[in-house]
């Protein structure tokens, strides 16, 4: 009895100790129905061992220690049969076919078998179960030395098992039919550590710690060797082609894409778009923060380790076949942190960007985290954050120092910023007339190339080697910009349209789009990404716009200046016969007062955002790159300038940006109309104008001045703005329409004639 007793603590079934969770045997039947007496005495409920209800000669509290005994045996072994087939690695090597009949057994064995992180668990059963062996061996050697064997020897030698494999059994069935696997193991053991008995919570410790393991193999894999090794999808750092995909098509979708796409483009979509932090598998003692630094210090060793050589490469020959030869890359002594061999970039290796003993010492610190016994959150959290600090100072020395990151920076300014003034300028006059005609769909882009080129003959010397990078684009004006302008062109001037001026609304809307492109090589990628270059654009698109109303108005006044000193002359050498041109300069003077106000407004504005806002943040920002020797700092201070350039030059507020934009482009018809002043149409156009231009100041002056933005961060910038549209409070009154000269005046002289 006693040994077969000591066979059940094992798994093992027999005559007197029966497995309930199988079908019963006939000789199980015939014992049942010669002692029924016995049978509600053996039942201990589903899926467990129970003695044979026969054994009669059992007392009741023997057989319930022995039914409390036995279960051990059956937690045992279900517990090592969770052992074995999670450790058992035969199926790899195994192709298993999916017939009808065997399908769904197939699909259960790759859902049991596809998890390192439970066959890790597994491993820490085993370890359980084979102490709980060495028990039963030394119960057994007990009984064999004692004269007189008892039950008490036995339930002594296995009593702290009955706290452990009942909850161990429970743990893993729900681990088998939740299917947990990965993080998600990792979190659910966590949970189950805390509990008030201390046996069962070192082994549950001893568990996590060898889920731990895998944990931290894939941490090395990743932060030393920038590599995702995560068969089974059970990492919190995934693949972005993973996110809605199973593990097997997954990775062949993945190589397939990656195959695909050139050295340049491969490390972009990595660094950009290749990774990102699970959730799901994310295990809750580990913050968010601290997994994004993990994500971002694995994606630095990636680019670090697999620098992209081509892509400059390329980059320098296609410089050498730009139409300006002489804009090639060369030694130069401008911009603070300039690269002076730049030709030798191309020749770098991974182990100058990341020295062996860099990542040695990453390597250092991940194995004394995983050979700690237990998971010290702290310590997890600090070396983190100093393996993210080492990536990110060699990403720095990378982009800034190798790259030439201030030097590209300079260029964005002089260019998308417009900090070139002389360039423009003398690009908006050579294709001033040009863009008084509507821009033709198919060549509106090779039309503005060749007043685009002469200004740069005639402005961009020969050192300017960052030119080369620019050039000029015509995005799509048809239908999506010209609905928008024509929006807001029906909602400010709608009786111009029903006037005929449909050509020139048509020519300001299109040439509204033009923008520039700059062309980044790796791993400036990383710096200036496609979200970072828009919004570029979208600054250098408002401020051109800007720019050349204020040379609209500039070239207004010049021409008919021109033409006022020639009817001047005609007057004083023929006063007599002059009257004619008399009065038409008297009719004028009340427009260039309008003119003027115009001018005021949009010099104070190109003033404000060029010094008070521009300037000023590029000198934040330049303070920023000196100082600072961290990659992903540098990101956040570049978006912060370029935050502050859209929302202090109010391109975030659409009730500001709009009526701004009414604002220029009432100036440029402004400018236009003027040319025929004589046309009585083109004076009630002119009349028009003007007073849509003062209830648009108006509305301008008074959306600045409210509560809303004065609390707001552009409050101390808005404010030097707001004083020098008003520092003598005669725009305030003009704006409030107490001194409504330009909208009465012309139309009065109209009369009077």
């Amino acid at each position: 009895m006693l040994h077969e007793l000591l066979l059940a603590l094992l798994g093992f079934t027999g005559d007197f100790v029966l497995d309930s969770s199988s079908s019963p045997s006939p000789a199980a039947h015939r014992r049942r129905a010669a002692h029924p007496e016995a049978g509600g005495d053996g039942d201990v409920g589903p899926a467990s061992f129970r003695l044979a209800p026969d054994l009669t000669f059992l007392q009741p509290s023997e057989r319930s220690a022995i039914e409390r005994l036995i279960s051990l045996g059956f937690y045992y072994r279900e517990l090592n049969r969770f052992a074995t087939e999670s450790r058992d690695l035969s199926w790899i090597n195994s192709s298993i076919d999916v017939s009808p009949s065997h399908a769904d057994k197939t699909v259960k064995i790759k859902v049991r078998k596809g998890s390192a992180y439970r066959r890790a668990i597994a491993n820490g059963i085993a370890e359980i179960l084979s102490v709980y062996r060495s028990a039963v061996l030394q119960v057994e050697q007990n009984l064999l030395s004692d004269p007189l064997p008892i039950l008490a020897t036995v339930t002594h030698g296995l009593n702290k098992f009955e706290v452990l494999l009942p909850p161990l059994h429970e743990l893993v069935m729900e681990i088998e039919q939740k299917d947990i696997k990965g993080g998600q193991l990792l979190n659910f053991l966590h949970k189950r550590c805390h509990c008030g008995v201390p046996e069962l919570q070192s082994c549950i410790q001893r568990l996590l710690w060898h889920g731990h393991q895998v944990m931290f193999n894939q941490l090395t894999s990743w932060m030393v060797y920038g590599i995702l090794q995560d068969q089974y999808n059970e990492f919190f750092i995934r693949r972005q082609e993973d996110r809605d995909e199973e593990n097997e098509s997954s990775q062949v979708d993945a190589a397939d894409k990656f195959t695909q796409k050139s050295a340049k483009e491969a490390s972009l979509a990595s660094w950009h778009t290749g990774f990102h932090v699970s959730l799901d598998m994310l295990p809750e003692y580990i913050h968010m923060r601290v997994a994004e630094s993990i994500l971002f210090a694995g994606k630095a060793i990636r680019v670090l380790r697999n620098p992209s050589p081509g892509a400059t490469l390329q980059e320098s020959m296609n410089q050498s076949q730009n139409l300006k030869g002489s804009f090639r890359i060369q030694n130069h002594t401008g911009g603070s942190g300039a690269l002076k061999d730049l030709p030798n970039f191309p020749n770098i290796s991974a182990e100058e960007l990341l020295p062996q003993a860099e990542a040695d010492k990453i390597d250092a610190m991940l194995k004394e985290l995983k050979h700690s016994s237990e998971f010290h959150k702290r310590l997890f959290e600090s070396a983190v954050g100093s393996i993210r600090t080492m990536a990110a100072n060699h990403l720095w020395q990378l982009v800034v120092v190798r790259a030439d990151l201030n030097g590209h920076l300079k260029a964005l300014k002089d260019y998308f910023l417009l900090a070139k003034g002389d360039f423009f300028q003398c690009f908006l006059e050579e294709s001033r007339q040009l863009m008084r005609l509507p821009p033709r769909q198919s060549t509106a882009e090779a039309d503005l190339l060749v007043p685009f080129q002469l200004a740069a003959l005639k402005t961009i010397g020969d050192e300017d080697k960052y030119f080369a990078r620019i050039s000029l684009r015509m995005p799509s004006f048809g239908i999506k910009a010209s609905t928008s302008q024509k929006d807001l062109q029906k909602a400010s001037t709608p009786e111009i349209s029903a006037h005929g001026k449909g050509t020139s609304e048509l020519a300001l809307d299109g040439w509204d789009s033009i923008a520039l492109e700059y062309s980044v090589d790796w791993p400036l990628q990383l710096f200036f990404t496609p979200d970072v270059v828009s919004k570029y654009r979208k600054v250098f698109q408002y401020l051109i716009r800007l720019k050349r109303t204020q040379m609209e108005l500039e070239k207004s006044w010049a021409a008919v200046m021109h033409q006022d000193h020639a009817d001047f002359s005609d007057y004083c050498k023929d006063r007599k016969n002059s009257s004619a041109t008399q009065l038409r300069r008297q009719r004028t003077k009340p427009l260039w007062r309008v003119r003027e106000h115009m001018a005021f407004l949009i010099r104070n504005l190109q003033f404000y955002i060029q010094v008070d806002v521009i300037e000023s943040q590029w000198n934040v920002l330049q303070t920023h790159v000196q100082d600072s020797h961290d990659f992903t700092e540098l990101v956040s201070f570049h978006q912060e300038y370029l935050s502050a350039l859209i929302s202090q030059s109010f391109l975030d507020i659409g009730s500001v940006s709009r009526i701004l934009d009414s604002i220029m482009k009432l100036c440029l018809q402004f400018c236009w109309s003027i040319e025929q002043y004589e046309n009585s149409r083109n004076m009630f156009e002119i009349d028009h104008i003007t007073e849509e231009f003062n209830k648009k100041s108006n509305s301008l002056y008074t959306i600045l001045r409210s509560s809303r933005l004065a609390g707001s961060q552009r409050a101390p910038f808005l404010r030097q703005f707001l004083m020098r549209l008003n520092y003598n409070s005669f725009f305030e009154t003009t704006a409030r329409g107490v001194m409504n000269s330009g909208r009465l005046r012309p139309s009065t002289a109209g009369t009077q004639l």
